[in-house]
């Protein structure tokens, strides 16, 4: 009689489906998955320690390298963190440019998530397809905070600094004559307003061409319909939130449950899946593609017809303007001040959480009174949806769980800080 045992595959963390740095211990009965150990810690950087060691001000660069897909979302929470305790809110117009961008970065996030997904599951197009929407995004952080990526935009009391009324324009090279320069830079003659609405007006039929390639695909269906499926009590009790909750039937969105920024004051709809399987946890980012689009165009047209500050006049939170740095001695103390000393917070703890694209990422942070952080505690929720990958891949072929993995849109910066 031939005696069957189990065998142990290491599935990363140089696999390209891994996600990055992530090491997966697979316990395998011919090809189905019987037990899933996630190894993780391969990318920690002790974020959480080395914030204790800066002035406020000097950590909001660490935000953006945690979820590194979602920048300013991360920001955000620890900015409304220092807003929180300081007992202060930024102005209106701040408000608006943050949910603006606040989607911007959902759009770039989901935009990466479908691409990647599709090409661990198979489909080479998509990925494409989503990097060159990805592009014109990325030309917005860099016209706002000057870097494509990590821009530290965010700041305690505001933004840094307003919308540029002007984009940089492509030029002729040896390798674009004249002509083809005209073609790339005929949405780039007015603000940074005029950019992001043609944007928007040419968004869904790009959305449009996704769901094409996939929805109804049927090689696609066979690969995510009922895989991966989560029931919401599940989905409740292993803290998931984000797609991955709202996708197993459970409508929870901070941004309508706890309303930040200017979210109560646009209207946008919550898409709510049925089985929480692979396929239900697509559809659900593919319809927050068009939700975030269509928020954003509310923002567009609200800053459009409304100036005002975006920050606080108090310079003992937010800096001075460069003219008065330059001519006002002291401007140049409060610059000099803040940059190097910064502020201190009350005593204190305060906990402030956003919406980011991947689930409720949340900033636990103690103050001494001093000038830094006493502790700093980050909620990520890829952690969470992590946890339950063990549960959720039992029984699977070792193909599904690629493809349960690509569902969690697993980030290893947010999970190992």
């Amino acid at each position: 009689m031939i005696e069957l045992e189990n065998y142990t595959l290491n599935f990363g963390p140089q696999h390209p489906a891994a996600h990055g740095v992530l090491r997966l211990v697979f316990e395998l009965e011919g090809e189905t998955i019987v037990r899933a150990d996630p190894h993780i810690g391969l990318l920690h950087r002790a974020t959480e320690k080395l914030v204790e060691t800066k002035p406020y001000l000097q950590s909001i660069g660490y935000m953006d390298r945690l979820d590194y897909v979602s920048m300013m979302c991360n920001e955000h929470a620890y900015v409304r963190a220092i807003e929180k305790s300081l007992g202060v809110e930024a102005p209106i117009r701040a408000q608006y440019i943050r949910t603006m961008f606040d989607e911007i970065t959902r759009i770039l996030n989901h935009l990466l998530w479908l691409g990647a997904v599709a090409i661990d599951i198979g489909a080479m197009t998509v990925f494409l397809y989503c990097f060159r929407e990805r592009e014109d995004l990325f030309d917005c952080y860099e016209a706002v905070s000057g870097t494509r990526m990590h821009a530290t935009y965010y700041r305690p009391g505001g933004v840094a600094r307003d919308l540029p009324n002007s984009m940089p324009q492509y030029k002729a090279s040896r390798w674009h004559n004249e002509r083809e320069i005209e073609k790339k830079n005929e949405n780039r003659h007015g603000s940074l307003l005029d950019f992001i609405w043609d944007f928007t007006e040419r968004f869904p039929r790009c959305v449009d061409e996704y769901e094409t390639l996939l929805t109804d695909n049927r090689i696609w269906k066979q690969r995510t319909v009922d895989i991966g499926v989560v029931s919401p009590e599940d989905a409740l009790q292993w803290g998931f939130t984000g797609p991955m909750l709202r996708a197993s039937g459970v409508a929870w969105d901070l941004r309508k449950k706890q309303p930040y920024a200017a979210y109560d004051k646009v209207d946008f709809d919550i898409p709510v899946g049925k089985t929480g399987d692979c396929y239900d946890r697509y559809l659900v980012r593919v319809e927050e593609l068009r939700q975030s689009n269509n928020i954003v165009r509310q923002c567009v047209k609200w800053l459009r017809e409304n100036d005002g500050p975006i920050k606080l006049e108090d310079h003992k939170i937010t800096p001075p303007r460069r003219y008065d740095m330059k001519h006002d001695m002291e401007a140049m103390i409060h610059h000099f001040k803040l940059f190097s000393e910064g502020f201190s917070l009350p005593e204190g703890e305060v906990y402030s959480a956003v919406e980011a694209p991947k689930g409720e990422f949340g900033i636990y942070l103690v103050s001494d009174g001093a000038n830094k952080p006493y502790r700093l505690k980050i909620r990520a929720p890829g952690f969470l949806h992590l946890s339950s990958f063990d549960e959720m891949v039992r029984g699977h072929m070792l193909a599904d769980g690629v493809a349960i993995l690509a569902s969690q849109d697993i980030v290893f910066g947010e999970i190992d800080r």
